[in-house]
């Protein structure tokens, strides 16, 4: 069975991470961790206090915080991982190789493992500071893959936000329909 871990940090569109946990195969395992900054986000832009993950099947929900979870060993097999956004804090200490939550050790376990691992950078412009940083990682095998829209998708947030998580899921080799170029 497939492991994905989906990091989810406290940049704008924090719901772009919650759709694509939602929308992936019900076969993967799931591993979620959600930064605080995500989470005042989503209170913010979507109205989420609190999400039901229930109806997420396959779901393990881990705290920020435990720095002792099994994502955070590179023993523990898991075949890609998603920060989905992608705060430019999150982007800077991923590239730094800073550990110090959950969600940055399991992003360096990735990366030391050379594992798949996608970065929804979610910020505009970018600074040179965070285009280096995106070649610094890029340059280690990372996907560094903003949520740029696809204008072919349809006109709706909904078609659009569908063919985000799609090409996201082809760059993690997860099977996935969406509209795709014709």
């Amino acid at each position: 069975m497939k492991r994905v871990i989906v990091g989810i940090s406290g940049a704008s569109g924090a719901g772009l991470g919650l759709k694509f946990l939602e929308s992936l195969p019900c076969e993967i395992e799931k591993y979620c961790v959600i930064t605080k900054g995500a989470r005042e986000v989503l209170k913010l832009e979507e109205g989420v206090g609190e999400f039901d993950f229930s109806k997420i099947w396959n779901l393990k929900l881990l705290d920020d915080e435990e720095l002792g979870a099994c994502i955070a060993s590179g023993s523990f097999v898991c075949e890609a991982m998603a920060v989905i956004p992608c705060s430019s804090d999150a982007l800077a200490k991923i590239a730094c190789g800073i550990s110090d939550t959950l969600l940055f050790r399991a992003a360096s376990v990735m990366i030391k493992e050379k594992r798949k691992l996608l970065l929804a950078v979610r910020e505009m412009p970018f600074s040179a500071i965070m285009l280096e940083n995106m070649l610094k990682l890029s340059q280690l095998g990372v996907v560094i893959a903003p949520p740029i829209l696809g204008y072919y998708a349809g006109r709706s947030m909904e078609e659009i936000e569908a063919l985000l998580i799609g090409k996201w899921c082809d760059s993690l080799g997860i099977a996935c329909d969406y509209k795709r170029w014709e």
